[in-house]
């Protein structure tokens, strides 16, 4: 059950009401444009009461209101969940930004749960309200976009076939030790030490020993690997038919046997990847690695980059407009070019704006003929993309010269401190969620705390004017 949206206010709130106590002015705009907002409160309600059979009974839990809030206060302050549960209950400005006023508030892992209700679809769609909103008040008009790539990364360690496979025996093993403590488990053999001391012995050698030892060693930690699988599927089929056990053991039994089962499912792609590389010497696709067990939905980016060759997690999409509302994100798959959004951006911008922007600025990896060939005829005046390799002819440079055009590229570079921002500021750089769904959850809610935090600069900033000129 939620609370009621509006609880009724105690009698110390409103002691602290007639004390005059106020918010910053920045928490006090976003709070302001959400109360003037409805549809933002109710997009969330939506998600929250979603799969619930009898939503007006069992015990209260957080209203939309709380949700949202909340939601923007962790992201823009950068909180993890217990330090937003404590500033929360222990500021009485905060209490009010979120609504909690003189309730309790509740611990750190009932916000866990209630921002994981919310879907990817449902923040895409509050932030594409909020830029609704901000171009009906008049703070952008879309004449200007500039988009960027950049790569969030996903929580694991740096992925080796030594280390994946001894992840794969010592997750399996744990569970099967667990399962053992509820029913019978009889055939499965603790290989955990024996994989440990082959996975040190890997990361230890030299260069010169990798050429003579690491095959042998490989053989011998991929063939316990496969043992400790074939011997969970066999722990499987024994537990299949449990008898004799209570409803509550039963659902604890059926629960690490879907585990087991999809980390055994995980090892054995996790084996056939390590014998094809490391035995076979074949050259695996990308498409085809998998990078963690407990991420397996991490991708490989390779952007040239010369302090960090090589990212695991997933390549993002932002595109941002002259006041810096980020009018478009989305968490791409695998690692496909920059080249290919140009297109599908000024298309969404369109849909958004009504009108085609004047400049659409991007760096060197976003062009190709087509790209802007493309801008010109769908009516960008000012295309500002750089040449990608060498064979400029002298109209390409002279146009790259211009003041025009240097001028776009400067405005090109302020999406690379926005990234910033959002990777120092609102926690972007390294997503902590475990899961893809998660993941896109929490890109999604920087990007939400950006723009609410810019409207209300805007909006502050408007009413200021106002004053000043009355």
């Amino acid at each position: 059950m939620t609370r009621a949206r509006n609880p009724q206010l105690s009698f110390a709130d409103l002691e602290f009401l007639a004390q005059g106590v106020k918010l910053d002015p920045l928490l006090r705009a976003i709070a302001d444009f959400i109360d003037e907002h409805a549809q933002l409160v109710e997009m969330v309600q939506r998600d929250l009461l979603r799969g619930l059979k009898r939503p007006d009974t069992g015990r209260n839990g957080l209203t939309a209101q709380e949700v949202l809030r909340s939601l923007t206060l962790m992201r823009v302050k950068n909180w993890d969940y217990r330090e937003l549960r404590e500033r929360i209950a222990d500021g009485y400005t905060l209490r009010c930004f979120t609504q909690f006023n003189s309730k309790p508030v509740p611990g750190h892992d009932a916000f866990n749960r209630a921002f994981n209700r919310l879907r990817p679809l449902t923040l895409e769609a509050i932030n594409q309200s909020v830029l609704q909103a901000a171009v009906a008040l008049g703070l952008e008009d879309g004449n200007k976009l500039r988009a960027d790539t950049t790569v969030v990364e996903t929580d694991i360690h740096h992925p080796t076939d030594g280390t994946l496979l001894w992840d794969v025996v010592r997750v399996i093993t744990r569970l099967v030790k667990r399962l053992g403590k509820l029913v019978p488990v009889h055939g499965f053999a603790n290989r955990t030490r024996c994989t440990r001391r082959r996975m040190q012995e890997l990361q230890r050698m030299t260069a010169r020993q990798r050429l003579e030892q690491q095959l042998p060693k490989y053989r011998e930690l991929i063939h316990v690997t496969h043992e400790v699988i074939q011997n969970a599927r066999a722990v499987l089929g024994q537990t299949r038919h449990s008898r004799g056990i209570d409803f509550m053991t039963e659902a604890l039994v059926i629960g690490l046997r879907q585990e087991i089962q999809h980390y055994c499912a995980l090892g054995g792609r996790v084996v056939d990847q390590a014998r094809r590389r490391v035995l076979n010497g074949e050259q695996v696709p990308n498409e085809e690695k998998i990078y963690s067990i407990f991420e397996p939905h991490t991708d490989l980016i390779k952007r040239g980059k010369v302090l960090k060759a090589v990212e695991f997690g997933h390549k993002v999409f932002l595109a941002e407009s002259a006041c810096g509302l980020i009018t478009q994100y989305r968490v791409l798959d695998g690692n496909p070019p920059d080249k290919v959004q140009v297109r599908r951006s000024v298309e969404r911008h369109k849909e958004l704006f009504g009108r085609i922007p004047e400049v659409y600025s991007s760096d060197r990896a976003f062009f190709s003929e087509e790209n802007i060939k493309y801008c010109q005829d769908a009516g960008v005046s000012l295309p500002c993309i750089p040449h990608a390799g060498g064979g400029r002819n002298p109209a390409q440079t002279a146009h790259e010269k211009s003041p025009a055009f240097k001028n776009a590229q400067r405005f090109r570079a302020g999406i690379e401190g926005r990234i910033s921002v959002l990777f120092r500021g609102r926690g972007m750089k390294r997503c902590l969620a475990e899961g893809r769904e998660r993941f896109e959850l929490l890109v999604g809610a920087a990007v939400l705390a950006n723009n609410l935090l810019v409207i209300a600069r805007l909006l502050t900033e408007k009413r200021h004017h106002r004053r000043i000129a009355a």
